[in-house]
């Protein structure tokens, strides 16, 4: 199964405090660990919301609205793609992740929908668009 880790922002993420050497240190051993586990998909930190923009889909046009967003709570500062055996794998993962700093800090852990969660409203023509997608998204991502 996957699983996003998700990072929540805090004052100094949105103050757009970069982490010290000791954070990014931990971090890339914590990383390190991950990947020779097979566990790391992906992971990237995000710029503070004062970058972002929301958009807002309803009845009429979108709608677009400039950061800063004002719930801290509710907005992400970075995340990992993981890929492990169980819910429970990950937690016991995400109970590593280094906090060197001993600030508070939240972690969700969310299970990324497979193809067969989708049933048989998951054709099997819309299985292979999905496979030429992730196949084009892989290559992309390689690309760099």
């Amino acid at each position: 199964m996957r699983v996003m880790v998700i990072i929540k922002a805090d004052k100094d993420s949105e103050a757009g405090v970069m982490p010290g050497e000791d954070v990014l240190t931990a971090m890339g051993n914590f990383n390190e660990e991950l990947v020779k586990a097979g566990i790391m998909l992906a992971a990237e930190g995000l710029h503070p919301s004062v970058r972002g923009k929301r958009i807002h889909l309803g009845a009429s046009s979108p709608k677009v609205i400039d950061g800063p967003f004002a719930e801290t709570k509710e907005l992400i500062a970075g995340f990992w793609l993981w890929k492990v055996k169980s819910m429970e794998e990950a937690v016991d993962w995400a109970k590593r992740i280094p906090n060197p700093r001993r600030a508070e800090a939240t972690i969700e852990i969310r299970q990324v929908g497979e193809d067969d969660d989708f049933g048989e409203a998951f054709t099997p023509e819309l299985r292979e668009q999905e496979a030429r997608l992730r196949a084009g998204a892989e290559q992309n991502a390689r690309k760099g």
